[in-house]
């Protein structure tokens, strides 16, 4: 394996374990400001806000090592992505900020009650965020992105006026409404606490036929967009197959209410096949046809070094979320609630 597919290897690592972690993060958060509108607050707030008090403080770092590792691995990166990106990245971190400060006012507060406003934006970042954040993959197909007289632009009239961009942006959405559904599901019945168990079970439903919806469409908006990618794509359908398998028996699962943790690992599994399927078709191009993981990676002495640190980095972090959630999710005092019994 070269030093350029090793890298992106371990790049494609780090931003699958955002994809999952934020997903759930993201999801809930606008499931929490739903339930306000509804009035299903007193049955699933207390289950959300279990999750996000121990685990809301990591998940931006596996984004943090996909950017900086990004850049670090193939300069090339920055010329093009850096201005073309500027909109949508800002937008990003504007709301990455605000979903930061709603989380330091409502955990370290001394405020009991929730301000609609305060939630509102909570639930509107968890979509947007998203939604912003996808548009990288729209842009990475190629005819969005141009170079003109030594300055690197974005197309605005290709980026809105393109179906696989907001093809993209819809299956975001809907993957990170169903993921966040399916977890709250698991641990809505790891807790004991039927009353929520049956409406986010509702919502792991619901938003299940529009996930599968949203894959199919963007899949074949991508024969459009860029027809080779779409061709590899084909030649590793299995991957894909086996995606929609994982999304079957997890259903399945949460339809017959038995076996929630398999169901949710199947989940994990779905979104595994088709990330890394994806990924891997899309090789080897980062950037359709500006940025190649083997022309544009740094110098080989660069390359081992950031790779080992940043396997290093995986070796660190992975068994640090495990014991996170091995302390604290899956405690089964903090789970069901009560105080953490002292010795």
């Amino acid at each position: 394996m070269s030093y350029g597919l090793a890298a992106i290897a371990v790049l494609w690592t780090f931003l699958f374990g955002y994809l999952i972690i934020a997903s759930i993060d993201f999801g809930a958060g606008f499931f929490s400001f739903y339930s306000v509108l509804t009035g299903h607050e007193n049955k699933i707030h207390n289950i959300i806000q279990r999750y996000l008090s121990p685990v809301w403080e990591v998940t931006n770092v596996f984004l943090i090592f996909f950017v900086v590792g990004l850049v670090a691995f193939f300069p090339d990166a920055a010329y093009y992505y850096g201005t073309a990106l500027l909109v949508p990245g800002s937008l990003a971190t504007v709301l990455l900020a605000l979903r930061g400060a709603y989380y330091a006012y409502n955990t370290y507060g001394h405020h009991k009650e929730h301000n609609k406003i305060y939630m509102a934006v909570y639930g509107a970042t968890g979509l947007l965020i998203p939604a912003a954040l996808s548009t990288i993959l729209a842009i990475s197909e190629g005819g969005i992105i141009y170079e003109s007289e030594g300055k690197v632009g974005l197309s605005w009239v290709n980026f809105f006026m393109n179906p696989y961009t907001w093809s993209v942006i819809l299956l975001a959405l809907v993957s990170v409404l169903y993921i966040s559904a399916m977890f709250l599901c698991y641990y809505a019945d790891r807790a004991g606490d039927t009353a929520a168990f049956h409406v986010v079970r509702g919502y792991a439903l619901m938003w299940s036929g529009p996930t599968i919806a949203a894959s199919l469409l963007a899949f074949f908006q991508i024969n459009r967009q860029n027809p080779e990618h779409f061709q590899s794509m084909l030649n590793m359908s299995w991957m894909f197959i086996a995606s929609f398998v994982c999304f079957l028996l997890a259903v399945y699962l949460v339809w017959k209410r038995e076996r929630l943790g398999l169901s949710f690992i199947f989940v994990i599994l779905q979104f595994a096949f088709a990330w890394y399927g994806y990924g891997r078709s899309h090789l080897p191009y980062i950037l359709y046809k500006q940025i190649s993981v083997n022309e544009s990676i740094t110098n080989d002495t660069m390359a081992v070094a950031m790779i080992s640190a940043f396997v290093l980095g995986l070796l660190v972090l992975i068994p640090s979320l495990i014991l996170l959630l091995k302390l604290f999710l899956f405690n089964a005092n903090y789970v069901q609630g009560e105080p953490a019994k002292r010795r």
